[in-house]
C-alpha cells in the first residue's frame, strides 16, 4: 500500500541473492554478533570445564555444544536475514502461536530441573524452554497488530497486542519467570512508545508494574527471597553465586588475572551461564567487558539508526522492539552480575551457554537483519521532504 502511494525506486531483476543480500544487509550488525559468538566460544573455553568435569564429560563438552548449537543458530540467522519482512512476518506469526501453546502447557508436561521455575521441557538429549522463542514471534506479532491499528477502520490493534502481552507477562509470572515477563513487557512498551502512546498511558503502565511487582513480592517467596537479598545493606556471603560473581569481577582489575588462572569457574554452578560475564571480567579483566558492552550497542545503535529512516510502520516497530529487547536482556544479565540489578537468571545473548537462548537470538536477529536491510522504498525522511514542498 505504501508503495502504491508514495511509489518505489525500481528493482534490479535477476540480481543473485547472495549479492543483493550481501549489498543491503546491515555489515555493521552482522560483525558484531558473529563477534560476540567467537567472544562466547572464548568464555566456554574457560568457563565450562569445571562443570564438565564434575558431570562426568571431557573438558571441552559444554563448549562443543555451544559450538553445535551457535552454527545452528547461525545458518538461521542468515536464512531468515535473507526473507521477505512478509515472509518474516508470516513465519513468525507461525512460530509464536507454537510457543505460545508450549508455553501454556507447561505447568502440565514441564521440569524445572531442580531450580524451582518450571521453564523447560525435558527432551533427553537437551531441554527447550519456550519463552526464548516466545520473545521474538512476539515482537513481530505485536507490531502486525499496533500497524494494523494505524489504517483507515483498522482493528483495535493496539488492544488486542496488549491482551496478549498480560497473557505471556501471567504465564511467565506463574512458573515463576519474572524476569522474562519483564522483558516481554519492556518489549510491548517500547513498540507501543513508538507508535505514538500518549504518556500518560505509559505512566500508569509504570504504575501498574509497581503494583504487580509489590503483589509478587507479598505472594512469591521466590520472588521476595531474591528481592531482600538486592535491598540487604549487609554484606554479601562471599559462598553464594553473588558473592563469588562480586569478588570475581574484583579481583579481574583492569586486564584480568590471565587466561585460565581464574578461580570463580570452579566455585560458580551457573559460571558458563547467567554468570559469564564474571568470568570474562576475571580473567580477562575490565577491558574485555567494556569490548563486549561496545559489542552489544553496536547491534543496538546500529540497527535503530537504520530504522529510524524506515518508513513502513510495521517493520520500525518490529525492528525496534527486537533491537531494544536484545539490548536489554544483555544489560539485564550484566547488571546482575555486578549488583545493580536483582537476580533474574537471564543468559547474555550469544555469549552465555545453551540451546534455546542462542538459537531464538539467532532467530531474533536474523529478523532484525531480515528488518534493517536496505530495500527500494526510499526513506522516510523523502516523504518529510515531500510533504514540507507541498
Amino acid at each position: 500500500m505504501t508503495e502504491m502511494v508514495y511509489g518505489a525506486v525500481p528493482v534490479q531483476r535477476g540480481e543473485p541473492i547472495l549479492p543483493k543480500w550481501w549489498r543491503t544487509i546491515d555489515k555493521w550488525t552482522l560483525s558484531c554478533v558473529l563477534i560476540l559468538f567467537a567472544v562466547g566460544l572464548l568464555l566456554g573455553l574457560a568457563s565450562s570445564p569445571p562443570l564438565a568435569a564434575k558431570n562426568g564429560f571431557s573438558s571441552f563438552h559444554y563448549v562443543q555444544r555451544q559450538a553445535l548449537f551457535g552454527s545452528v543458530a547461525l545458518v538461521v540467522m542468515l536464512l531468515t536475514s535473507m526473507m521477505t519482512p512478509i515472509l518474516v512476518r508470516r513465519l513468525a506469526v507461525l512460530g509464536f502461536v507454537c510457543a505460545f501453546v508450549a508455553l501454556a502447557m507447561l505447568p502440565f508436561f514441564g521440569s524445572d530441573f531442580g531450580k524451582g521455575a518450571v521453564r523447560w521441557y525435558s527432551l533427553g538429549f537437551a531441554s527447550l524452554q519456550p519463552s526464548e522463542f516466545l520473545k521474538p514471534g512476539f515482537v513481530v506479532a505485536a507490531a502486525w497488530m499496533m500497524a494494523a491499528n494505524q489504517e483507515l477502520n483498522g482493528p483495535p490493534g493496539r488492544t488486542w497486542s496488549f491482551a496478549l502481552c498480560i497473557a505471556i507477562v501471567l504465564m511467565l509470572a506463574m512458573q515463576p519467570d519474572f524476569g522474562q515477563a519483564c522483558l516481554v513487557l519492556f518489549g510491548w512498551g517500547v513498540m507501543y512508545f513508538v507508535a505514538g502512546a500518549p504518556m500518560i498511558l505509559l505512566v500508569a503502565m509504570a504504575g501498574f508494574v509497581v503494583m504487580g511487582g509489590v503483589i509478587a513480592y507479598s505472594s512469591s517467596e521466590h520472588f521476595a527471597r531474591r528481592i531482600d537479598g538486592f535491598l540487604s545493606t549487609a554484606d554479601i556471603d562471599p559462598t553464594t553465586q553473588m558473592g563469588y560473581a562480586t569478588n570475581a569481577i574484583r579481583e579481574g582489575g583492569l586486564f584480568g588475572v590471565g587466561v585460565g588462572e581464574g578461580q570463580v569457574k570452579w566455585s560458580l554452578p551457573d559460571a558458563h551461564t547467567d554468570f559469564i560475564i564474571a568470568v570474562a571480567a576475571e580473567e580477562y579483566g575490565l577491558i574485555m567487558v567494556l569490548c563486549i558492552i561496545l559489542l552489544y550497542c553496536g547491534v543496538v545503535v546500529s540497527s535503530l539508526l537504520r530504522l529510524v529512516r524506515e518508513r513502513d510502520p510495521f517493520i520500525r516497530l518490529a525492528g525496534t522492539g527486537l533491537a531494544c529487547m536484545f539490548g536489554v536482556q544483555a544489560m539485564i544479565n550484566m547488571g546482575v552480575a555486578v549488583r545493580l540489578l536483582p537476580a533474574k537468571g537471564m543468559t547474555l545473548p550469544f555469549v552465555s551457554y545453551g540451546g534455546s537462548s542462542v538459537i531464538a537470538s539467532g532467530i531474533a536477529l536474523g529478523m532484525l537483519l531480515a528488518f534493517t536491510r536496505t530495500r527500494p522504498q526510499g526513506e522516510i525522511s523523502e516523504l518529510l521532504g515531500r510533504g514540507r514542498i507541498r
